[in-house]
């Protein structure tokens, strides 16, 4: 499977015979390393070079590939160890290219580095970066529409009139165009076009196809920016026109202006003529994002995400590969498209959970971005109003330049940010709004102001019990409880994504109508509403409400008429959203949360509460934010209530310390599944007597993972931490080399949790 040079004899070549032409091959599946091909003796491949997608055999199928680099680039410690050389007489030759743009050289480089960091086979990460390969390849020419040039030379005795004369002077002023566009210019009907095509006064040309995506004009509607939003931004400009690889945190409290400000930085880079890429922590952002792109750049970007249909997927990757697509917004997996000329990389809510891929190849996508950056020598911009403990400490060690805005554009102040103790002011039995929330929405949708309740659960209840046998309602295939979503009359898994229908008796002791929900989710929040506030216009902001980018554009768009009284909503509300008109974010359960073991609860909690709370009062009306709580004494409670997020950082990231827990060490998660409890046991067993020792190294478990069930396979977890300057990489190859594989157990690495289920 490894490669060797072309130069020297391979094992297996008689003495004296010609050494056959070899390349190495990367396929998109799980296999360790490129495969080695023999160029075909008829020479049409010669000049194959590094990059080139290509057909080729395997066994008794073909496969598309890329021709791999044979010089490692890697650091020696995430370098995997080198294959065995094949025999020149078992090689196979390569088919045929395969009709499709080459990977850029900085791609390349990025899937091998993604690989070696994750721990990886490379064809899984080049799958991301081929993963319309086949469709694309298979796609149709597109038919090339016809044009009209001047005939040279004229023919004799032409007809002169003043419409001819326009239509030939355009013709000859703008070049071929189209007959219909051709009249439009020359401010004629389209039978003088014809009349001089019979005439043989216009020659009939073939036009260029027109780009997928219109050119965006880095000066066509720039934005008039504040006393303080004007030296970040011209921070920006002059990283992106000056190219080369840096790291900028651009931190901002909401409503600063944010994405003004990086939209300077993309202008920028086009007029440099490169490429810019956008990272989305969700997709159902991109709507809103876009709109405000093409109000300042006059044409919309490309985007990328799932919900693409596989044609637009086709054009969109080659627009990208070919330069045409300018500017890319899109979701995680943008990071592998094979951009021509990438100038700029920006991460937009950057300490977003969202960016971590946990599926497959596991990577933080935030990370994922900087080396990409580094791998196309761009700049990276990191963008949040409440930075990542990781990004704040990679300023404080000098690695992340830091640029700051300290308040709301346009003069609107911060909102007044409040907690109301859930044990002096209790809602009434049965609800979940206490009488002083309940009481500032009523008062807040009086005045004609919008206002906003966030839960971060979807569906009607977390969990349904059984009044009569204390019976509750389990996934078959996880231990996780059922959620009911009463709407749809089903309860179901947020893990797996079984479901039932509602069952109308005990499943355990058949009781009639024993079953009861406990705990509110959006929509048991929204039915309370609905009869406190029976004239209120409500809608619903969930993933399973909005299915889509186009479903949630039109929410927002009904919001921003002023058609919405009441939003109600999950975590997507809180994703940068601007609402001019609301006024009052009231937070349900904001200890929500803070429970269970993760590292990160209290960080991620303060951050998500921040962007809920920053909806309000973005435009000149104040807003007000309220915190429903039971313990508004949690230093997370008063970092809200203070506006001291900084101060609140600052005391994680000492608490993180002593311990060497990120960012101030180093993890690497190992979950063993199986069908069987005993077979994850035995394998995490072998896991942990085998399990690396060392000054700065400690290997926590094995235990039963929080979830010890997860689509039907017992999970076991083991968790590696090391010191900083301690590579996890080569201790995490080692220590599996050390336990033979389980044909009944999997084991999956996990570099850098940020998840602990």
């Amino acid at each position: 499977m490894a490669s060797t040079t072309l130069d020297k004899p391979a094992p297996g070549r008689k003495p004296g015979a010609a050494a056959r032409r070899r390349v190495s091959v990367l396929l998109p599946l799980p296999f360790p390393g490129p495969f080695d091909y023999a160029l075909p003796d008829d020479g049409r491949l010669d000049d194959v070079r590094p990059g080139e997608v290509v057909s080729v055999p395997l066994g008794r199928r073909t496969e598309t590939g890329v021709v791999w680099d044979r010089d490692g680039t890697l650091p020696p410690e995430f370098a995997p160890p080198p294959g065995r050389p094949v025999a020149d007489g078992r090689l196979k030759p390569v088919i045929a290219r395969a009709g499709l743009p080459a990977l850029p050289a900085a791609l390349r480089r990025f899937v091998d580095w993604v690989a070696a960091y994750t721990l990886s086979p490379p064809g899984l990460v080049l799958a991301m970066a081929l993963r319309t390969s086949q469709s694309a390849q298979a796609a149709p020419a597109q038919g090339r529409a016809q044009g009209w040039a001047p005939a040279d030379p004229p023919p004799a005795g032409l007809r002169d009139t003043p419409a001819r004369r326009r239509v030939l002077d355009v013709a000859s002023r703008d070049g071929p165009l189209g007959g219909a566009e051709l009249a439009r210019r020359a401010g004629v009907g389209a039978g003088v076009v014809r009349g001089l095509a019979d005439a043989g006064a216009l020659r009939p040309v073939t036009l260029a196809p027109a780009p997928a995506f219109a050119a965006p004009d880095p000066g066509h509607c720039p934005p008039t920016l504040g006393d303080h939003q004007a030296q970040p931004a011209q921070a920006l400009r002059d990283l992106a026109a000056a190219g080369g690889f840096s790291v900028t945190l651009l931190e901002g409290v909401t409503g600063s202006g944010k994405t003004e400000i990086y939209m300077e930085a993309i202008a920028a880079c086009l007029a440099k003529g490169r490429q810019a890429l956008v990272l989305l922590p969700e997709i159902a952002l991109s709507a809103q994002w876009t709109g405000r792109f093409a109000r300042r750049f006059g044409a919309e970007p490309a985007l990328w995400h799932s919900d693409l249909g596989p044609r637009l997927r086709r054009v969109t990757w080659r627009a990208v590969a070919d330069g045409t697509a300018r500017v890319v917004v899109g979701a995680r997996s943008a990071l592998f498209l094979p951009f021509a000329e990438l100038g700029l990389v920006i991460v937009d809510e950057e300490h977003e959970s969202a960016f971590k891929q946990e599926d497959g190849v596991t990577y933080h996508a935030r990370d994922m971005a900087v080396v990409r950056a580094r791998m196309d020598n761009a700049p990276a911009i990191l963008v949040s109003a409440t930075p990542s403990l990781e990004t704040l400490a990679n300023v404080g060690a000098g690695r992340y330049r830091h640029l700051v805005l300290r308040a709301r554009h346009g003069g609107a102040g911060m909102p007044d940010v409040r907690t109301i103790d859930m044990r002096a002011h209790p809602p009434e039995r049965g609800l979940f709004l206490s009488p002083v929330l309940a009481a500032a929405l009523d008062e807040t949708m009086g005045r004609g102001e919008q206002a906003m309740l966030f839960l971060n659960r979807r569906g009607y209840a977390p969990l349904t019990l059984c009044r009569t046998c204390g019976h509750r309602l389990q996934c078959p295939n996880c231990t996780a409880w059922l959620v009911e979503h009463r709407a749809r009359r089903i309860v179901t898994c947020h893990h797996c994504g079984y479901q039932d229908p509602t069952p109308p008796a005990c499943p355990s002791c058949k009781a009639e109508s024993s079953l009861t929900p406990i705990g509110p989710g959006v929509e048991r929040i929204t039915e309370e509403a609905r009869a406190t506030f029976p004239d209120a216009r409500i809608l619903v902001m969930a993933s399973d409400t909005l299915p889509g980018p186009a479903a949630t554009a039109d929410a927002v768009a009904r919001i921003a008429r002023r058609e919405i009284d009441l939003v109600i909503g999950t975590q997507i509300v809180a994703k940068g959203w601007h609402f001019p008109h609301l006024t009052l974010v009231g937070v349900v359960d904001a200890d929500l949360g803070l429970g269970g073991g993760d590292l990160r609860a209290a960080e991620r909690t303060v951050q998500l509460l921040h962007q809920v709370a920053g909806r309000a009062g973005r435009a000149e009306a104040p807003g007000t934010v309220m915190l429903q709580s039971y313990t508004p004494e949690h230093p997370v409670m008063q970092a809200l209530v203070l506006g001291d997020f900084e101060n609140f950082m600052r005391q994680e990231a000492e608490q993180r310390r002593p311990g060497f827990w990120p960012p101030f060490g180093r993890l690497a998660a190992l979950i063993v599944s199986a069908d069987t409890p005993e077979a994850a046991d035995a394998t995490a067993r072998a896991l942990g007597e085998a399990a690396p020792h060392g000054d700065g190294v400690q290997v926590l478990g094995p235990a039963p993972a929080p979830l010890a069930i997860l689509r039907g396979r017992h999970r076991r977890r083991l968790l590696l931490r090391t010191r900083r300057d301690i590579a996890v990489q080569p201790l995490v190859r080692q220590w599996l080399d050390r336990v033979p594989p389980d044909r009944g157990a999997r084991i999956d690495v996990d570099i850098d949790p940020i998840s602990f289920l």
